[in-house]
């Protein structure tokens, strides 16, 4: 699979209007064949810093990043942002999230 983590750092004035920004670029991308999931968090150390976490099957990224919600998308985001986003783009040995091995939970 393509894990993707990407840090946004927005401005101050966009924070509280991020998801919405983002909410159809998010929608329509979590509807590709191919995406694995499209999670975004916000920090709990700079309210105004948020990060997305994505992956995909192996050969579906490189359409998503031609699709038209993402170059609408590159187009919308950046008038939001105080500088260029932070990225973390692996191809990995793995078909979807484990559980972790350190720690276990009865059920």
């Amino acid at each position: 699979m393509i894990f993707i983590v990407a840090k946004f750092t927005v401005k101050p004035e966009w924070s509280d209007r991020w998801m919405d920004l983002t909410r159809d670029f998010t929608e329509a991308t979590r509807q590709e064949p191919g995406n694995l999931w499209f999670d975004w968090s916000r920090s709990v150390d700079d309210p105004h810093q948020f990060v997305l976490v994505e992956a995909f099957q192996d050969d579906a990224a490189g359409s998503h990043v031609n699709s038209t919600h993402f170059s609408a998308a590159m187009k919308a985001m950046p008038q939001a942002l105080v500088k260029t986003p932070e990225i973390i783009s692996e191809r990995i040995d793995a078909e979807g999230w484990g559980q972790m091995g350190e720690m276990t939970v009865p059920e």
